[in-house]
């Protein structure tokens, strides 16, 4: 750094345009950033500042609200890699993605860009893209850090989180992917964690991120989210994106004393390494078009999720006459709206991918009615044995910036439902949408229903492929789909207001809310139906060292086709009062299987696995006790379960005078050094039970008053005991 002047240091640490770093001559090249989470989007030279409107044609596959819906990180990886190879070919150094946030609410408008309401499952997804992308020297950028759940006022919103759901919720993901993909760069989010901006928050960007999580890597701004530059440095933030013109303000601080130069130096180094990094990028002319919109056509494949298939009505059979309905089968979703908004390099439909069968418009797109479509559709459907009909959210109603205010489909589409059920007796429903929809209110209008989420521009010929029977579903719901929006844990929180929004759930997102209560549900978490059927045995559960265990099934494809199943593993815990979640998810595998074929499934879980995070020890608390391995097709459909036990971390939490008699009991020389002291003492009836259920929770120094012998200098005397002063 002793050759770069203080200005050039500052300079480094902004960008000089919206898309490029700053270079410094010859020595130090501008490195090119482009959005890319689930495609490319550079911008075109003579394009838009922000490229939103003509960026370069690159491969549009499906987005993280689908891709997770694969649970495939083997496929999350070869996306990554095919982002990496058309990145090289396009000069971009780095791939701003993926987005990992938690699905907290599914009225988050930016919910498409997301893989889970899971953050074991969101982690190993994000993982395997950021391994993918950066396998090619391309570097990955994870956001948005963090606890960015929404969209409303998402500039200024403090989102006011205790720690230990953050710890256990929101963080999880980044923390995995920081420490297993190492991803060159972490984009900080635009709102505030409880007050505090996250690109000026010391403790987020250095305390966690670097200090306990070992980040080697470059922390950028996302677009416009600085406010202090000198603060945002001194908390960790290297990079702001894009300039603002304020890099004299670093200058100024360093000579004034109020900013050391060694932390302009640590910043201004870390985009250093970050251009040293990416010496190492591959080189390409292009890309195999016809190859990455083929594998895009399998990501969706493998993401669409078979809700419900009354009757085995899919896959269409040969010789069925088959209408479909709906303009979105011929004009389709196939991505959200906003900064990762790609330019494909072609786009299918449903509709010709299917041959082209006899078809209905039925609505319009912008929801307007229209008596005409509809009768069209009504008399289409009359004609037919089977009729597909598409419907989906509109463009408009989901897009960074902006939340949903409904989790309803448009009304138009729903009454047309309603009219072609009268007229058709087996309706597959084929929906389109970023965020979950509710279906209670018209899904028993369907014989099937097939959530399609947005595939990307090979999402028709992949829809195509798993109606007619080519492929069998494989995807599972990444989120719960409730009955109605007021059933959701954070509905009556979200978005906040007054600057504020209050996770007053806690750790209960999800099905960690609907299955620690038994609530009722659309339906629930990974589940997904086949065209076949599988079965799970010989569950082998067992300790292989401390705190650490093996969990083996079996699982068998007795179906007559060639099909994956996604085995999960939970983790459980039964409490007559809960006191932590239910059951959380702890692994998972896709298997594909032949008729007749068997798989063993192999997990390994550590002590971390069921750990909770200890608000008062600052650190992972592993409780000694029995704990429940539970392996199924869905949170809701467990099928083999065994018990196992954990030794525990060992720890004794410290005691004082303020520890509650409970406490002290639960402690092994507490528990010792009291009970010798109350043997015989008057008073205290221990055979009363409800006298010791009302003891338990009065801490000992309030024993002085009560006659039993606890006087004040006695309990000092037990606390000096157990601390080993006296």
């Amino acid at each position: 750094m002793t050759d770069l002047t203080l200005e050039e240091k500052a300079s480094l640490t902004s960008g000089s345009d919206t898309w490029h770093t700053t270079p410094i001559g010859e020595a130090v090249p501008a490195l090119t950033l482009s959005d890319g989470p689930h495609g490319l989007r550079r911008q075109a030279e003579q394009g838009d500042a922000l490229g939103l409107g003509d960026s370069v044609p690159a491969t549009c596959f499906p987005p993280a609200v689908a891709l997770g819906s694969s649970w495939d990180a083997h496929l999350a990886h070869r996306v990554g890699e095919a982002l990496a190879r058309e990145a090289c070919a396009l000069g971009v150094d780095v791939v701003l993605g993926p987005g990992v946030n938690i699905k907290r609410s599914p009225l988050c408008g930016r919910n498409f860009e997301y893989f889970s309401e899971d953050p074991h499952l969101t982690g190993v997804m994000g993982a395997a893209v950021v391994t993918g992308i950066q396998s090619l020297g391309v570097g990955a950028c994870v956001k948005h850090f963090a606890v960015n759940n929404q969209e409303t006022d998402r500039m200024r919103v403090s989102a006011d989180v205790d720690e230990q759901t953050l710890r256990e919720i929101y963080l999880p993901a980044f923390e995995r992917i920081v420490r297993e993909a190492k991803p060159y760069t972490v984009m900080c989010s635009y709102n505030r964690i409880n007050g505090v901006h996250a690109s000026q928050n010391r403790w987020l960007l250095t305390e966690v991120l670097r200090e306990e999580w070992g980040f080697d890597g470059l922390v950028m701004s996302d677009w416009g989210a600085v406010n202090d530059r000198v603060a945002a440095l001194e908390a960790g933030l290297d990079l702001e994106m894009p300039p603002t013109g304020t890099d004299e303000e670093i200058v100024e601080a360093v000579r004034s004393g109020r900013l050391p130069e060694a932390v302009l130096d640590l910043a201004a180094s870390r985009l250093l390494e970050l251009v040293r990094r990416g010496e190492g990028r591959a080189s390409f002319e292009g890309w195999d078009l016809d190859a990455h919109h083929e594998l895009a056509r399998e990501a969706a494949r493998a993401s669409a999720v078979l809700l419900k298939n009354d009757g085995d009505v899919l896959p269409l059979r040969q010789g069925q006459r088959v209408a479909v309905v709906g303009e979105l089968a011929r004009t389709p979703r196939y991505q959200g709206g906003g900064s990762s908004h790609v330019v494909p390099t072609r786009l299918d439909n449903a509709w010709e991918a299917l041959g082209r069968p006899a078809f209905a418009a039925g609505y319009r797109l912008d929801g307007q009615p229209d008596a005409g479509l509809s009768r069209e559709a009504v008399a289409a459907a009359s004609e037919a044995d089977v009729t597909l009909v598409f419907l989906g959210l509109p463009e408009a109603a989901e897009s960074e910036g902006f939340d949903r205010t409904t989790i309803e489909l448009p009304a138009v589409q729903v009454a047309l439902l309603r009219e072609v059920a009268e007229v058709c007796p087996k309706i597959v429903v084929v929906l389109a949408n970023g965020g979950v929809v509710s279906v209670a209110e018209w899904q028993e209008h369907a014989s099937a229903i097939l959530e399609g989420w947005l595939l990307g521009q090979a999402g028709g010929s992949a829809l195509a492929d798993l109606l007619t029977g080519a492929h069998s579903p494989s995807g599972r719901l990444t989120e719960t789909i409730p009955n109605r929006l007021t059933d959701v844990p954070s509905h009556l929180h979200y978005p906040g207001g007054d600057g504020h929004v209050r996770y007053g759930e806690g750790r209960y997102v999800g099905y960690r809310h609907y299955d620690t209560l038994d609530a009722d549900v659309a339906y629930p978490f990974g589940h997904g139906l086949t065209y076949s059927r599988f079965t799970y045995s010989d569950l082998d559960a067992r300790e292989t060292g401390g705190d650490e265990w093996s969990v083996e099934v079996t699982v068998t494809n007795a179906g007559e086709r060639f099909a994956h199943e996604v085995v999960q593993l939970y983790v459980a815990f039964d409490e007559e009062r809960p006191s932590r979640p239910r059951h959380e998810l702890r692994g998972f595998a896709k298997v594909g299987l032949e008729p007749g074929d068997s798989e063993r499934v192999r997990f390994a879980l550590a002590g971390r696995d069921i750990a909770q995070w200890s608000v008062s020890r600052k650190g992972w608390r592993i409780d000694a006790g029995a704990f429940t391995v539970e392996v199924g097709a869905s949170s809701r459909d467990i099928r083999l379960r065994a018990e196992l036990t954990s030794r525990g971390d060992g720890y004794a939490a410290p005691l004082d005078r303020m520890s509650t008699l409970g406490e002290w009991l639960a402690h092994p020389e507490g528990s010792r050094a009291l009970k010798q002291l109350l043997q015989g003492a008057p008073g205290l009836d221990r055979t009363d039970p409800a006298l010791l259920r009302l003891a338990m929770g009065i801490p000992l120094a309030k024993f002085a008053t009560f006659g039993i012998g606890l006087t004040s200098e006695v309990v000092d005397g037990l606390v000096a005991a157990v601390r080993g002063d006296g």
